[in-house]
């Protein structure tokens, strides 16, 4: 369970868009405020899902072959496959993008993609506090965090262990806006300059980073729940 939760805990890390919106966030007026607001909004869903699993589950494992533990592990492959066919998709439209435009250029969002651009979402221009708190839950990778809340069902909170490989995960699912924060606080002339540096620099790779974190998770979770079902 650890290691699964960890590189789940890595790839929503890494996903480009949360981290596009909590600069924009951090860098406007009252930053620092509002982008503790992102944070907290970001940790009450990670911690809020958690917690749903340990209260359905009462802090128990399944056993491996009962029909909850089965259950278990053919959603945890379904939601894998969904995220390498999700990769694929944006691969593809990376590339008919690509190709309309000639080869030149970043690629950007495909039109009419079911994902919020965290260049358009709404508030983004000037975003309040609780724009802030919508943006930290409606940025939320949410098909990397229900492959997180399926696999917090094999956590057995007898153990202290488990609640430090939870708080793990929280954390490091979220340190890219920790370090932002901290940035901005302790830095402030000069986060704002790296920052928006940042964000421009992910903006020409927005796509190339959703369809390789999107497809590195997919394929272990498919490959790993195959081999345990078939095991």
């Amino acid at each position: 369970m650890v290691l699964d939760l960890m590189l789940i805990a890595l790839a929503i890390a890494l996903y480009p868009l949360p981290v596009m919106a909590f600069v924009l966030v951090v860098t406007a007026e009252r930053g620092v405020w509002k982008g503790l607001v992102f944070i907290l909004a970001w940790f009450a869903c990670l911690v809020t899902v958690i917690a749903v699993v340990l209260v359905v589950t009462d802090g128990e494992p399944p056993a491996p072959r009962s029909p909850p533990g089965v259950a278990a592990l053919i959603a945890k492959l379904a939601i894998g496959l969904g995220l390498v066919a999700y990769g694929l998709h944006r691969r593809r439209a990376m590339r008919r993008i690509r190709a309309q435009a000639g080869g030149l250029g970043a690629p950007r969002d495909p039109e009419g993609s079911d994902e919020p651009s965290a260049a358009t979402a709404p508030g983004m221009d000037s975003p309040t506090m609780a724009g802030s708190a919508a943006l930290a839950v409606l940025l939320q990778p949410w098909g990397m965090v229900a492959a997180a809340a399926v696999t917090v069902i094999d956590a057995d909170t007898s153990h202290a262990a488990t609640f430090l490989a939870l708080f793990g995960f929280c954390l490091l699912a979220s340190a890219g806006l920790l370090a932002s924060e901290l940035y901005i606080v302790f830095s402030p002339e000069a986060a704002q300059i790296r920052l928006h540096r940042l964000r421009a620099w992910l903006v020409g790779h927005t796509q190339q980073a959703i369809v390789f974190g999107s497809l590195v998770l997919g394929l272990w979770l498919t490959a790993k729940n195959i081999h345990l079902l078939t095991g």
